[in-house]
């Protein structure tokens, strides 16, 4: 006798249950799709017990009539395929013909339906997985769908189930990836009785994303197309320094469809290098459309996840894409903070109380500073240098006296204060305080000097063209044998880099040159830092970049940089201003924290019930 059998259809269904109903949410993602491929433009959900007693969706799409409200109770029974070769490029968002019947046959199921060309609906009832009744009913036109007790036939699969909070968070979830793939459509959502959720229609996805998220302040739009490969990406993402790992995440939607993606998001994280703190995370809404047959939906039976025929070419439109989008909000923070004011507008200068008359004392802003000792303004010394090569190092920075009140003129004025700030002075030795267009903005001395470092650094490797300081007593180092070995192979690179090393026996280097811009530093802690990064330097490569050199540029830009406690002169502050003028990338040090906080005068006068 045969030991193989064939499956009887009821527990077909819920063995298809398992893989498609995980829990109430997914019967929620499932019915919302129906309902979007029907053409809803109004939707509501209604839910008790979590999900578990009680879940309605109701929307006034095109209907069903009674032959179809039974066909749909069949296995794989789809309006959405009609021939085989529309499974290389599925349009709709649902298409297996399993979800109604896995739902039915672990739940109490009923289906009331009219199409716009009916007089009267039909009513379908099924028990886990036996039908009971049809008969005709009146209803709206659209589709009613409801299921009781899901679960209640396999009890050991509802102790799996999570708290109430949990199951209705998961419900949020899926309304609002819905809500926000489809923003010409109302959705709401009831929790015994009480109104939960209610997006109406909305004109835009930003509109729509703001009422999602909860959020009011700026966002990073991304928008692109890549017309050689027929797609196309938009969305919105929040400000890194706004985002908390509590209050939103990263909404990734693919033709309309809400996926989970580690290529797609790992292109964000990429795109957003520097301006994404470590262990933050991107939040936002993505939207990517490319042709339907660039994807393959047919991966998992949630339809959750998704394969790309060309992922490399999408992972990089979409880190090139959101890196853009940080370059325009980059000249758009530049154009707010530094334009230059109207003819006529007042500006203020330096106070007189915080402009005393200059002795040269201050921050080699090429170079990087200590947190003690002598400074010189604009000129990097390293400790064991006492003479420079002029042919690498610009010309020293001498900057004039200081008029006594009364003798600046309005040109003097307009060529200290960078675009339109006015500095007020410096707060607890670390932060510059400026004022613009009535706002008050605090700019952390340290991260907005790491920046500027960091950014020269990668422009000079870019160009080939790192300066380099000779050293006059050069140093040794004893290295290690792994350090040693790279010394060997990464010797042209450690080179670009502005670093000169020599063998000097067995396993002592010495280092004659350091970079210019770092050289500040301790010329054995540069070799081994910049050593340590490469080895890893032909991986994961970056606008020309490797990933490890980057990371170095950052690291050592952070040690270079102004520290804390520096206390500056009005002179050396209007320096930074100027040079974070000047600089590509000036609003997040290199390792995401923000150089800028802006402070409205409503929020100030708030503060002090002038309001």
């Amino acid at each position: 006798m045969s030991r193989i059998r064939i499956l009887s259809d009821h527990l077909a269904n819920q063995i298809a249950a398992g893989e498609v109903v995980e829990r109430p949410a997914s019967v929620v993602k499932e019915l919302l799709e129906n309902s979007l491929d029907a053409g809803s433009t109004r939707i509501a959900v209604q839910v008790e017990g979590s999900g578990s007693r009680l879940l309605r969706v109701m929307d006034n799409g095109m209907g069903m009539d009674e032959d179809d409200v039974l066909l749909c109770l069949e296995r794989h029974a789809t309006s959405k395929l009609q021939e085989e070769t529309q499974l290389g490029a599925i349009v709709t968002l649902g298409f297996r013909g399993e979800a109604i019947p896995s739902i039915a046959s672990v739940s109490r199921l009923t289906i009331l339906s009219r199409p716009d060309d009916s007089p009267v609906g039909t009513r379908a009832e099924v028990r886990y997985g036996t039908l009971h009744a049809v008969h005709e009913d009146g209803c709206a036109k659209g589709t009613l769908v409801e299921v009781k007790n899901l679960f209640g036939n396999i009890p050991a699969r509802k102790k799996f189930l999570k708290s109430g909070r949990t199951e209705l968070f998961h419900i949020e979830e899926v309304i609002k990836n819905q809500a926000l793939a489809n923003p010409g459509v109302a959705f709401s959502l009831q929790v015994e009785g009480r109104q939960s959720l209610d997006y109406p229609v909305s004109a835009d996805l930003e509109g729509r994303m703001r009422a999602v998220f909860r959020y009011q302040d700026r966002l990073l739009e991304l928008r692109g197309t890549d017309d050689g490969n027929d797609t196309g990406l938009n969305g919105f993402l929040l400000m890194p320094e706004s985002v908390s790992s509590s209050s939103a995440r990263l909404r990734l939607l693919v033709n309309g469809r809400a996926v989970q993606d580690r290529m797609i998001r790992h292109g964000v994280v990429e795109g957003l290098q520097g301006f994404l703190m470590k262990g933050h995370s991107p939040a936002g809404v993505l939207i990517l459309e490319l042709p339907a047959d660039e994807i393959d939906v047919n991966v998992h039976p949630a339809k959750r996840e998704i394969r790309f025929r060309r992922s490399q070419d999408v992972h990089r439109f979409v880190s090139g894409t959101v890196r853009q989008a940080v370059r325009d909000y980059q000249e758009q923070k530049r154009s707010e903070l530094f334009t230059t004011p109207a003819p006529g507008e007042q500006r203020r200068a330096v106070p007189p109380s915080t402009a005393p008359s200059f002795t040269p004392r201050s921050i080699p802003f090429g170079a990087g500073a200590s947190a003690s000792g002598p400074r010189q303004v604009r000129a990097a010394q390293p400790a064991v240098v006492e003479s420079r090569e002029p042919e690498v190092l610009p010309e020293p920075f001498e900057p004039p006296p200081v008029p006594a009140p009364g003798e600046r003129g309005e040109q003097d004025q307009q060529e200290e204060n960078p675009g339109g700030l006015s500095l007020i002075g410096q707060l607890l030795d670390l932060y510059l305080l400026c004022e613009k267009d009535g706002q008050l903005l605090v700019i952390d001395q340290h991260a907005a000097h790491e920046r500027i470092l960091y950014g020269k650094l990668r422009q000079a490797y870019l160009d080939s063209n790192v300066p380099s300081q000779n050293l006059l007593f050069p140093v040794t180092v004893e290295l290690g044998p792994d350090h040693c070995e790279l010394i060997d192979r990464r010797r042209e690179i450690l080179s670009q880099l502005g670093l000169e090393v020599a063998h000097f026996g067995q396993s002592t280097y010495v280092v004659k040159a350091v970079p210019a811009l770092i050289s500040r530093l301790s010329p054995a802690d540069i070799l081994c830092e910049t050593l340590d990064a490469l080895r890893g330097a032909d991986r994961q490569k970056d606008e020309g970049i490797p990933a490890a050199v980057d990371a170095l540029f950052a690291s050592v830009a952070c040690k270079a940089a102004i520290k804390a406690g520096n206390s500056l002169q009005p002179e050396e502050m209007l320096e930074l201003l100027h040079q974070m003028e000047e600089s590509e990338v000036f609003s997040h040090c290199p390792h995401g924290r923000p150089v800028i906080k802006t402070f409205s005068r409503a929020e100030i006068e708030k503060w002090f019930h002038r309001t």
